[in-house]
């Protein structure tokens, strides 16, 4: 099968998503390419931050997403041998330290929208498998499988917003570097105790910091840094003086944790790093969120820079400028802001342990 369009995306999370609409609703032809079988697939970064509302409400999506479902935070508490050491406020101005939005909420809100636009295209179940060029090595589209199907797409411009694993990126030959941060992270998901409120909650337990964010429907996620590398050796020992110290951490949690949390299989993995890409793309290509510079989970940032990626490229593009349009432009707007939020991170991760300081 032959697909022609002005743009294909590749990656349908909030950045590939949220790009394919705004350029549908510009009267742009886009074809989403996703992989999973369905458009919200599990996801582990969840919130939104001042930004990530900022745009959201810019293009009038917030609203239908509020319908449903999100939980703004009221506070940031920092909890210290099982007792509360300090917590801060939201400011009354902004009204929240994040808000908790559930991926399906999220995609499916952006999705319905989508759907309404004769110039969106979405195939799920659609796996990248070359890129195409032409003589003067100017990208012209992509080869797939569509589930058993094969099927070729001819387009001006291919984006790549298919995570820090990027088909696109990689079969491109555009090289990334990969910074490790010295940790990895454990998530699970748990039923919040009764009278929870919504919060972000820090402790250290062993120097690792272990995080707590309430989710909406009435969960909390957990967040334990563990040492880069240490999980394999980590399943080896007993789990439960491991939960214990959780307990020990919050023990607000204890009764949930115990119900809830029975082994290491309750915890999924993720392997922590960020990254940085030599270019943004090339003649005919340009990458978007985690795919051009994935970011680690502190601060919450990656979910808002894929979409604040979106709304750049999206500005740069319409009908008479797609076979114009240079990866550079959006590298140039957003680069330095992506390092900085970078090097944020860093500074956050290295001085986490000071939070805990002694008052005298």
């Amino acid at each position: 099968m032959r697909e022609k369009v002005d743009v294909c995306i590749v990656g349908g999370g909030p950045g590939g998503l949220l790009l394919a609409y705004l350029l549908a609703q510009k009267e742009v032809n886009v074809l989403l390419l996703e992989s999973a079988s369905h458009i919200a697939k599990t996801f582990r970064g969840e919130h939104i931050n001042e930004e990530g509302e900022a745009i959201l409400k810019k293009h009038h999506l917030f609203e239908a997403i509020e319908q449903k479902g999100m939980l703004k935070m009221e506070r940031l508490e920092y909890w210290r041998n099982g007792e509360l050491q300090k917590s801060i406020e939201a400011d009354p101005q902004i009204g929240h330290l994040g808000i908790h939005v559930p991926q399906v909420n999220l995609l499916e809100a952006i999705s319905e929208k989508a759907q309404s636009l004769p110039h969106f295209t979405c195939f799920l179940n659609a796996r990248v498998t070359e890129l195409i060029q032409d003589d003067s090595g100017t990208f012209i589209g992509v080869k797939a499988k569509h589930g058993d199907e094969k099927i070729e797409v001819a387009c001006d411009l291919i984006v790549g917003a298919d995570g820090r694993y990027s088909t696109v990126r990689k079969k491109a030959h555009i090289a990334t570097e990969i910074r490790k941060h010295g940790f990895d992270l454990l998530w699970a998901r748990i039923p919040a105790p009764k009278g929870w409120q919504p919060s972000i909650k820090m402790a250290l337990v062993d120097g690792m910091q272990i995080s707590l964010f309430t989710q909406t429907y009435d969960f909390v996620q957990i967040g334990w840094n563990i040492a880069e590398g240490s999980y394999p050796q980590l399943r080896k020992q007993p789990f439960e003086p491991f939960i214990e110290k959780l307990i020990e951490a919050y023990p607000q949690l204890a009764d949930s944790v115990r119900e809830n949390i029975h082994s290491w299989k309750d915890f999924v993995l993720l392997d922590v790093f960020s990254s940085q890409t030599e270019s943004w793309g090339k003649d005919g290509l340009a990458l978007i969120g985690d795919a051009v510079h994935a970011m680690t989970p502190t601060g919450a940032f990656g979910l808002n820079s894929a979409m604040k990626d979106a709304d750049v490229l999206a500005e740069l593009i319409d009908q008479q400028c797609i076979d114009r349009i240079q990866a550079t432009q959006c590298e140039v707007k957003r680069r330095e802001e992506v390092e900085k939020l970078q090097a944020i991170q860093i500074e956050k991760e290295q001085g986490f342990a000071s939070q805990f300081a002694l008052q005298v």
